[in-house]
């Protein structure tokens, strides 16, 4: 592992709608301009090896990428690794959502552990760099897109 990005936040739903919002993957071009295009490329609902590929362009360039849902328990953590092998990947992400004292807000804990590949060992600092500055505007995004849908 080369380095983790992570940020906290805190939303405006309950635990449940949180959880649901996150486990479709389809969502994720909702709070992540970077992603392109979003598809499941496994049947029936998000669970453990479900697995999701997706276009996405970073710094001019855009790479595919397939993720492969690890962990997944319902309404508290999902957990993913990336299966691709471009220059930088998330090796493991994950979501881990608390319910708040009102039960009508949700802390949600959002990671991705990044890792460089051959040329990539070289990018992978820059690219952690820019991901840290970006967390909390990306947690952000994910508030809003939750709140809003």
């Amino acid at each position: 592992m080369m380095g983790r990005f992570e940020a906290t936040v805190e939303i405006d739903r309950p635990i449940e709608e949180v959880f649901a919002f996150l486990a479709d993957g389809d969502n994720d071009r909702k709070f992540s301009p970077r992603v392109q295009s979003m598809t499941r490329t496994t049947d029936g609902p998000t669970d453990v090896g479900t697995v999701y590929r997706s276009k996405v362009k970073d710094a001019g360039m855009t790479t595919d990428r397939e993720f492969r849902i690890s962990a997944f328990d319902p309404p508290h953590r999902i957990r993913w690794e990336e299966q691709s092998k471009n220059l930088v990947t998330a090796a493991e992400g994950g979501y881990d959502l608390d319910p708040l004292d009102d039960g009508h807000r949700t802390r949600l804990h959002v990671y991705n552990d990044l890792e460089g590949h051959g040329v990539g060992k070289l990018l992978a600092p820059l690219a952690l760099v820019a991901a840290r500055k970006d967390a909390p505007a990306f947690a952000g995004r994910i508030k809003a897109a939750v709140e809003q849908s």
